[in-house]
């Protein structure tokens, strides 16, 4: 990729990313404004239904108030009527006893007087019983078989066919009194005498005349309406209040203007009151409320959430409290949420979770993508150079084994066989050479695919250190290097493919030996920890940076060498020494200076014995 297609990309990519980061913005800040907005209409209308109740219980209270006192009124009124009822009916039993006396003095006069009369109209008349009436009366008709003695009247005359005496003269006691009236029937019964012929009669006398009993009837029945009269009168003085009369009365007292506001309201119920409808609103927040004065800047109550108990203007709320009381102070309610934005930005926790999330996604991806863009464009760079290294490499034997082929043509070389024979021993390790580097490249692409197979045995590193140096005495030889070993590790027996393993402790002294600008030194050691083999091998040569140490590992990166112009290699030896030993299951680190060294160190787990 050009480098200005890259700047292109990038450069768009930003302003795309830029852009979407700004939607984000803008749409978290509407989505706030709403929720604020939202929040604001909520409180508004959690005032007005707190208003609205507090009136309508400020209203109810009078009611009740008012009701209650026009109930113990009544109450009062009417156990006053029920005794004065009680007193009008004890006058009026009263009443009816004097007159009930009076009536048995006039009846008993009447009985007096018809007694009297019936004396005088008859011959010894004598008062018979109901019983002896009903008895004299039913036999023979009005014929009466008596038989009797004679009397004497006052005059001494002798009735015929009666004995006879003298008595003298004296006026007739009563024949009936008050005491007696109670136990006469309804009709007196006289057996008299006819003073003509002096035959017996029988004579009945009402008890009450038809007058007395009517006049009595008619005393009663006054009475009786009088005593009524008295008790509707006692009902229409009764108190009487009705629903219309309540309400009436009620208005007026809402309408005094000496009641202060903080008679007309009751705080704690205000408080729950208003937490009540805020949770009706979906409001959880501990409000902060004031009551103050309209007309004065005088707070009467007052209830805070925290410690500051601030009302800032942005998030405090009011509202007239009697609204429409246009004879007294309102009052005003102020209610305030310190803890306002924190909550509306705890409502939009999904909305900037998700902005945020996708924000990281897409910086991720640019990021990414950069990385990526970068990374193959320094790859192909890196390989790029490998196949240049790689031309270089392979042209080197190539054109040796050119020469020498075509030297073999020469007739006097082919009959000089010492010449024959160094010839051929150069197109040999020259075609060594070709191999092992084919060799080399072809162990990274079966490493990338998985197909290198591992044949894992028992191994001594200790001893194949040995070996390795060994066989590198003459490179080592020809830099004068000097080789310190340190095989200090009691157990250096590890489990693993012992060629390959032998290759990374070769590419680890090769490049010790080759990156080195002076007289190359070398230490390897060999220690134990744990379980664990170390194997250290440092040099003293030209290091590299922290950035290179980073990337060392990379495939086909090569440390920037300088003026020294002689290393050659197509930078897959420590990435391949990496793979190796991840395959043993070990791990390698580098610890390096610039112009000072550096230090590879292995770990491999010892073999279980």
């Amino acid at each position: 990729m050009k480098k200005r297609s890259f700047w292109l990309i990038t450069v768009l990519m930003t302003v795309a990313l830029l852009g979407v980061f700004v939607m984000q913005l803008y749409y978290i800040r509407e989505s706030y404004k709403l929720k604020s907005q939202l929040f604001d209409e909520q409180v508004n209308q959690t005032l007005t239904s707190v208003v609205n109740k507090v009136q309508r219980r400020n209203v109810a209270d009078h009611l009740n108030r008012k009701d209650a006192e026009n109930k113990l009124r009544q109450l009062q009124d009417s156990r006053q009527r029920a005794l004065d009822i009680k007193d009008l009916r004890q006058q009026f039993a009263r009443e009816a006893e004097l007159r009930r006396a009076e009536r048995e003095n006039e009846i008993e006069n009447y009985l007096n007087q018809q007694d009297s009369i019936i004396r005088v109209s008859y011959r010894a008349p004598n008062v018979i019983s109901e019983r002896e009436f009903t008895s004299l009366t039913t036999k023979n008709g009005d014929r009466l078989d008596m038989q009797m003695d004679a009397f004497i009247d006052s005059r001494s005359l002798v009735l015929k066919g009666y004995s006879m005496r003298t008595k003298p003269f004296a006026p007739p006691p009563k024949a009936f009194e008050f005491r007696t009236l109670q136990n006469l029937p309804d009709s007196l019964r006289y057996l008299v005498f006819d003073p003509m012929d002096g035959k017996p009669l029988t004579v009945s006398v009402a008890k009450i005349s038809d007058d007395l009993e009517k006049k009595y009837k008619r005393e009663d029945d006054i009475a009786r309406k009088k005593l009524a009269l008295k008790i509707a009168a006692l009902g229409k003085d009764t108190f009487s209040y009705t629903r219309l009369s309540m309400v009436e009365d009620v208005s007026k007292e809402l309408q005094e203007t000496h009641i202060p506001i903080y008679k007309r309201i009751n705080f704690d119920s205000l408080g729950q009151l208003l937490k009540a409808e805020l949770l009706a609103h979906n409001i959880t927040l501990e409000p902060s409320y004031r009551v103050s004065l309209a007309k004065k800047d005088s707070t009467i109550y007052i209830t805070t959430a925290n410690v500051e108990g601030e009302f800032l203007p942005e998030n405090t709320y009011k509202t007239p409290l009697f609204g429409n009381d246009i004879f007294r102070d309102p009052g005003m309610l102020f209610v305030s949420f310190p803890n306002k934005n924190s909550a509306i930005i705890a409502n939009l926790s999904v909305t900037l979770a998700s902005s945020i999330g996708l924000l990281l996604v897409l910086v991720f991806i640019f990021s990414y993508t950069l990385y990526a863009i970068l990374k193959q464009k320094k790859i192909s760079e890196m390989k790029t150079d490998f196949i240049n290294n790689m031309t270089h490499e392979f042209k080197t034997p190539v054109a040796t084994i050119m020469i020498a082929s075509e030297a073999l043509k020469d007739p006097e070389v082919t009959e000089d066989k010492n010449r024959l024979k160094r010839l051929a021993n150069i197109i040999y390790d020259e075609n060594v050479r070709l191999g092992s580097h084919i060799e080399r490249v072809l162990s990274i692409a079966r490493l990338e695919k998985g197909e290198l197979k591992m044949e894992n045995t028992e191994v001594d590193m200790n001893d194949l250190i040995v070996i390795v140096l060994d066989s590198m005495s003459l490179q080592l030889q020809k830099k004068n290097a000097i080789v310190q070993v340190n095989t200090n590790a009691e157990h250096a027996v590890v489990f693993g493919d012992e060629l390959h393993l032998s290759n990374v402790i070769y590419n680890l002294i090769d490049n010790a030996n080759k990156y080195s600008s002076e007289t190359p030194e070398i230490i390897i050691n060999t220690r134990n920890t744990n379980k664990n083999l170390i194997i250290e091998i440092t040099d003293k040569g030209i290091g590299m940076t922290k950035e290179q140490s980073k990337r060392i590992f990379d495939q086909f990166y090569r440390v920037p060498t300088g003026n020294l112009h002689d290393v050659k290699g197509f930078g897959l030896g420590l990435n391949y020494v990496q793979d190796i030993i991840k395959q043993a299951n070990g791990s390698i680190k580098v610890n390096s200076e610039k112009d000072k060294g550096t230090t590879f160190e292995i770990s491999l787990p010892l073999a279980v014995g």
